[in-house]
């Protein structure tokens, strides 16, 4: 029977769930990487580039680590956008710096960082996976989960998980040309009837592979439906190397859950890091604690105008498109949210934006302080 999550089952309230924060797990290792806290930032197109993931490390310092460190982060792990093995390769024999910054360009504060490719053809993902290791990345991620159709057509994503003889060779040739650690995201199978995620973990770690992710979806359900916690539970019963699961992480008691009901050594968070940039440092506080903070008005208006200064601050190519983008997902939980997103939506360019976003808070939310975010200054 699937495992039945706190949020969609009335009859099973919160209470009755084992979210003990005492679950949740504090650091793994992926080969020789140390992974700390024990979270992951999911691969998302169009969403985890490097403004996105160093905006979510700052959001997320974590003040309950027992480490010193003041850069300590409550993420342990980020993951770039995935990524095409045939783009990569073709923007560097082209030389096109552009493309290859699009999608492999990180700073040194965002370590540990993994970079996601796709592709179906062995060779390719190979020679891909080598730049992506002599660009300085501590792992190298194979993606078999996305249902796009625009890349399952291609065979690529998890088009590939009708063919795991294929996904064996290429798993033997990523690792035998890397020595960083190599890991698989997967989902399933391709449908209810097509389940193949126990034996592609195996195969996986036949192969060599030091860690293994699983969306407890199929290509066919794509995000719908609740995620199927049950199979990441046989996926960490069937093999010794790391399991990740992903699905259905909403919250810190959501995090504790998974651990607790399937054993698994790390959670990924997709969507929900872009509509609540704080739920990792919400696990490590509920981790420490057994509570957590919800964000003021004031640290949403912080969050949102942190984010579109950094957008401008590093030149990013439609950075105004990228505001709108996510407003839809920042100003859920602000007060009069509609407003404030109608703002962004119509406004012209970058300035204009942050403008409006200014305008709204210190204007539209008259009960609440804003002076110390609006103190910040605005691109030239």
């Amino acid at each position: 029977m699937p495992v039945q999550k706190f949020w969609d089952n009335s009859a099973h309230p919160a209470a009755a769930r084992d979210c003990s924060p005492a679950h949740i797990r504090r650091s793994l290792k992926i080969g020789a990487v140390a992974i700390s806290p024990a979270t992951v930032l999911a691969p998302m197109a169009g969403v985890t580039d490097t403004v996105f993931r160093r905006f979510l490390r700052n959001v997320n310092f974590d003040p309950w680590s027992a480490e010193s460190s003041l850069d300590k982060s409550a993420c342990g792990l980020v993951m770039t956008e995935f990524t095409s093995a045939d783009g990569v390769l073709r923007a560097r024999d082209h030389r096109n710096q552009k493309m290859l910054d699009r999608y492999l360009h990180f700073y040194a504060d965002e370590h540990p960082i993994s970079a996601q490719l796709f592709g179906s053809d062995p060779g390719v993902l190979a020679d891909a996976a080598r730049m992506v290791e002599d660009l300085g990345f501590d792992c190298v991620d194979l993606n078999l989960g996305c249902p796009a159709k625009k890349v399952v057509k291609c065979n690529g994503g998890s088009g590939l998980l009708r063919d795991l003889p294929l996904i064996a060779g290429i798993f033997r040739q990523v690792r035998a040309a890397v020595r960083i650690p190599f890991t698989v995201k997967f989902r399933l199978g391709w449908n209810d009837g097509e389940i193949v995620c126990v034996e592609l973990a195996r195969i996986a770690e036949q192969c060599g592979l030091n860690a293994v992710a699983l969306h407890a979806r199929t290509r066919e359900q794509g995000y719908s439906g609740s995620a199927r916690w049950e199979w990441i539970a046989a996926v960490k019963n069937a093999i010794s190397i790391p399991v990740i699961g992903n699905g259905d992480v909403r919250s810190p008691q959501d995090a504790a859950a998974m651990f607790a009901e399937t054993g698994c050594d790390a959670v990924m968070i997709g969507r929900t890091a872009a509509s609540n940039p704080w739920i990792f440092r919400q696990i490590a506080q509920y981790a420490a604690t057994g509570r957590y903070d919800e964000p003021t008005a004031a640290d949403r208006y912080a969050l949102i105008r942190t984010y579109f200064q950094m957008l401008v601050d590093e030149g990013m190519p439609g950075a105004a498109g990228k505001m709108k983008q996510f407003a839809s997902w920042f100003t859920h939980g602000v007060e009069n949210g509609s407003t404030l997103r109608k703002a962004v939506y119509e406004s012209h360019d970058e300035l204009q934006i942050i403008q409006n976003v200014d305008r709204f808070f210190t204007h539209a939310l008259p009960n609440h302080s804003f002076d110390a975010v609006a103190a910040a200054p605005l691109p030239a």
